[in-house]
C-alpha cells in the first residue's frame, strides 16, 4: 500500500485522498462492514460485575451526577 517515495502522496491534496480512499476500500474489501448480529451483542451493557445494566439504572446514574 506504501509506494516507493511516500512524499510524493502528500503534495498533492487530490494525491493524498485518493490514496486514502484506496486504503479504505482495501479495508472495507478485506474486513467488510460487519454484521448485524455482533452490533447487537455489543449492545448489551455489562458492569464490572458481569451483571446487565438496566435503563433505570442509567438514569439513577444521570440523576447523582446532575444530568
Amino acid at each position: 500500500m506504501i509506494p516507493r517515495h511516500p512524499s510524493r502522496i502528500f503534495r498533492s491534496r487530490w494525491a493524498a485522498l485518493l490514496w486514502a480512499a484506496g486504503v479504505i476500500f482495501t479495508a472495507v474489501t478485506f474486513i467488510g462492514f460487519g454484521d448485524k448480529e455482533s452490533h447487537q451483542a455489543a449492545a448489551v451493557i455489562e458492569d464490572a460485575t458481569g451483571t446487565n445494566i438496566s435503563n433505570s439504572d442509567l438514569a439513577v446514574l444521570a440523576n447523582f451526577a446532575g444530568g
